[in-house]
């Protein structure tokens, strides 16, 4: 089994990119953002106190994110591996998939870091707030919120995955189709 994280900033083409690598690959595409909306869709208990802090632009608890990534894991059949985005975004997230994974007797094959600059990461929020009338992506302070988060609590996940080998960084910036190919020519390698 295969299993990769799709890492970057807020707006760094995750959600884009991430279609055509579950179709390349044959993975499973487990985006804990996603994940968190379809409960607050359904009005889940969980759903509701993530609504709560998704709207304040904070993250939702370790143990929340950790139980669902791995229900998943554990239930989702016919792939060929998992492609995880917006988890892990902590060092003890990180740390915890290592032991989810240990576990199960896996490993992490790679990180692909898909990286751009903050005044990026504030054009392509504002360009999806309209376009997916997504509230919590129309509020600057919410965004620049996000993005302090991720320098702080997130960036430091850069060096614990360089440590072990597994972190990969490709220029986030230009087309589509450009980026897809930097990440294309990565996959191909690990």
């Amino acid at each position: 089994m295969k299993y990769y994280i799709l890492f970057g900033p807020p707006g760094a083409g995750k959600g884009t990119q991430a279609g055509a690598m579950v179709e390349n690959y044959h993975l499973c595409h487990l985006s804990t953002g996603e994940l968190l909306r379809s409960e607050i869709a359904a009005g889940t208990p969980l759903g509701l106190q993530a609504k709560q802090l998704i709207e304040k632009g904070c993250l939702v608890p370790d143990e929340v994110v950790e139980g669902m990534i791995e229900t998943q894991f554990d239930t989702v059949k016919g792939v060929e591996g998992f492609l995880l985005d917006g988890f892990p975004r902590t060092v003890a997230q990180a740390e915890a998939l290592e032991g989810i994974l240990a576990a199960r007797g896996e490993v992490l094959t790679g990180v692909v870091s898909l990286m751009i600059p903050d005044e990026m990461v504030h054009e392509r929020i504002a360009h999806r707030a309209q376009i997916e009338g997504r509230a919590d992506d129309a509020c600057p302070e919410i965004v620049d919120n996000r993005i302090r988060t991720y320098h702080e609590k997130t960036e430091p996940l850069i060096a614990f995955y360089r440590k072990i080998g597994k972190y990969h960084e490709i220029d986030g910036a230009g087309t589509v189709d450009e980026v897809r190919a930097r990440i294309a020519s990565l996959v191909e390698t690990l």
